[in-house]
């Protein structure tokens, strides 16, 4: 069990229910249950009951809860005393791609607040590539880049894996989509809208390479002059039945009208995101963002 977890249950039960406690701990409420189940499968029993009030804790729920305020509570009054004046304020800055997950920074920053108050964390949009150079230059302390780095002298974890789905007009998508999704050859005569491949070139060319396993060899470029392609203009370039876009499922709500989502059959197409540092960095903050990011931790 992690203190993080403790903290969520305490507050689920000061607050009577997930909806509240998430407000008041910056972050969705699906992360919250997760965070929630995680802890139940761990103790090994329901902690958590709704009832006509709101959510209370079960008898074994009761028991942790008094446990958990004690633990909480002496780990707070230890990093306060960590962190006093005597300890310099720390600054980490994190580079920021387009069309992250929008939960993942804000679910993060909270856990790096709650255990180092005197860290900031101050975040700049940067494409891939340009990031890594930051990265390298000292001028950030993390990067989330959609290519895995092979320098040695950089550490990362992954920090989101998300199965990509295709963006149509709505009566293109009556057309193709089948069961609910779309067969990748079924795009065959169709200009995929691409993001300039100089933000994140091993990425890119995965997607015309899947892209052309299933004939589909047709491009459109929305990027003017390399720079990043925003959600408007994305969505925009969509707009007649020869083209199309890709998204995650969680940076499609709301779509404009007359477009539709649906999941690509199979999978073809995964897009990763790591969170990258300097492997000789030892700032404790960084260290806490890092752990917050880590997608198998999650």
């Amino acid at each position: 069990m992690e203190i993080r977890e403790m903290r969520a249950f305490v507050t689920v039960a000061d607050e009577g229910g997930l909806s509240a406690a998430a407000r008041v701990m910056h972050i969705s409420q699906s992360a919250l249950s997760q965070t929630m189940r995680s802890l139940e499968r761990q103790i090994g029993g329901q902690l958590l009951v709704r009832g006509p009030g709101g959510t209370h804790p079960t008898e074994l729920g009761a028991t942790l809860l008094d446990e958990a305020r004690v633990l909480v509570e002496r780990h707070d009054r230890l990093m306060s005393t960590l962190n006093r004046p005597a300890v310099p304020p720390e600054r980490v800055r994190v580079g920021v791609p387009l069309e992250l997950p929008p939960d993942l920074l804000p679910t993060a920053i909270a856990e790096v607040n709650a255990t180092y108050p005197n860290t900031s964390v101050v975040l700049q949009h940067a494409r891939s590539t340009a990031q890594l150079t930051a990265l390298r230059a000292g001028e950030l302390e993390v990067a989330l880049v959609r290519d895995h780095p092979t320098d040695p002298s950089l550490d990362s974890v992954l920090a989101v894996e998300e199965a990509m789905g295709v963006v149509l007009t709505a009566a293109r998508a009556e057309e193709l989509a089948d069961a609910g999704s779309v067969r990748l050859h079924r795009l065959r005569g169709m200009s995929w809208v691409s993001f300039a491949r100089v933000d994140a070139p091993a990425w890119h060319d995965q997607v015309i390479a899947t892209l052309r396993s299933h004939g589909v060899t047709d491009t459109y470029s929305a990027s003017e002059e390399g720079r990043p392609v925003p959600r408007e203009v994305k969505f925009a370039a969509v707009n007649g039945p020869r083209t199309f876009a890709f998204a995650s499922p969680r940076w499609v709500d709301p779509l404009p009208d007359g477009l539709v989502w649906h999941p690509l059959a199979g999978d073809p197409l995964v897009r990763h995101t790591w969170a990258v540092w300097r492997a000789d960095a030892t700032e404790r903050g960084l260290a806490a963002l890092v752990a917050a990011l880590d997608l198998t931790a999650r």
